[in-house]
């Protein structure tokens, strides 16, 4: 797709479809709506960040369109393919990294990836250097004969991207890649995801409610909040939009307290230099912290940080 938003031809003369198009999309659990009649387009070769808090719909909308969870209203389509109605030819486009435990704690690296190389018929013949060349690219070669249990938290996130990547997908997807990590293992997955991404060109669309890593890594974003997309765009045109916006209200500034803190005051000014978390307030008209899911949201939440941690 060309920057203006239309489809770029391919050899044959024919349109270019986006990586991911999901239209009117929702899906529903009982009479809770999880999806609420989705617009959105990822295009080939870009890293797309799914934001928003605990609950807004991000990890249903990522399983629809792996095919995990069948498309009821609306449609999905992956490169072209409809979701609903060609599933395996969705799935093997596909390298998908879940915020649940994926890797076996009882295998080795190399052996975790060798088996998801089974599990996605990579050819036999192929699958030894495919596994060597997944490991390499996530920095685990070393350890790759080590157990899986003997590794660090982001080591096992690392393993996992290994495991999405041995088949070499066209569309990478990352759900809370970073969850529970420190602040070093965090950047140093995004640095692996990115060098990937640079090297074979593929498409990433990764869900997460860390604002900093997505204006730092992500070419755009979608604003998620209550089933809906709030806000599409770049991170800077988000940002400069709210800008816009902050000026051409004039609102007046209600009195300074004397306790307030130098953040707080900065935040306050018309010319402030916005924030993705400050967008995601002003689209959605809470932070991200003030809706946390129910409690099944925040159990998996939990467990995959205490796993990882």
């Amino acid at each position: 797709m060309t920057s203006d938003g239309a489809h770029r031809p391919t050899p044959d003369g024919g349109p270019r479809p986006d990586a991911v198009t999901c239209r009117a999309l929702r899906y529903s659990f009982g009479e809770t709506v999880a999806v609420d009649g989705v617009d959105l387009s990822v295009r080939p070769g870009e890293v797309f960040g799914l934001l928003g808090p605990n609950g807004a719909g991000k990890t249903t909308l990522i399983r629809c369109i792996t095919t995990l969870l069948p498309v009821p209203a609306g449609t999905v389509r992956v490169y072209g393919h409809d979701a609903a109605k060609e599933r395996m030819a969705v799935r093997r486009l596909l390298g998908y990294v879940p915020q649940q435990l994926s890797a076996d704690a009882g295998l080795t690296g190399r052996e975790n990836v060798a088996l998801f190389a089974r599990v996605f018929d990579v050819p036999r013949r192929e699958r030894a250097e495919r596994v060597a060349q997944a490991l390499a690219a996530v920095g685990l070669t070393e350890a790759a004969g080590r157990l899986a249990k003997t590794y660090s938290g982001g080591m096992i996130r690392r393993l996992e991207l290994a495991q999405a990547l041995v088949s070499a997908p066209r569309l990478l997807m990352l759900d809370e890649p970073t969850i529970g990590l420190d602040p070093i293992a965090r950047t140093s997955v995004w640095e692996h995801i990115n060098a990937v991404r640079a090297a074979t060109g593929m498409t990433v669309l990764v869900t997460t409610h860390y604002m900093d890593e997505a204006d730092q890594y992500c070419d755009r974003v979608a604003l998620m909040h209550l089933g809906r997309i709030r806000a599409l765009g770049t991170p800077d045109d988000l940002k400069e939009a709210l800008r816009t916006r902050r000026r051409a209200a004039h609102t007046p500034t209600p009195p300074i307290e004397p306790t307030a803190s130098l953040a707080s005051l900065a935040s306050r000014s018309a010319d402030a230099a916005p924030t993705l978390e400050d967008v995601f307030r002003d689209v959605a008209g809470s932070g991200l912290d003030e809706r946390s899911g129910d409690f099944r949201d925040v159990r998996s939440t939990r467990r995959t940080a205490h796993r990882v941690g």
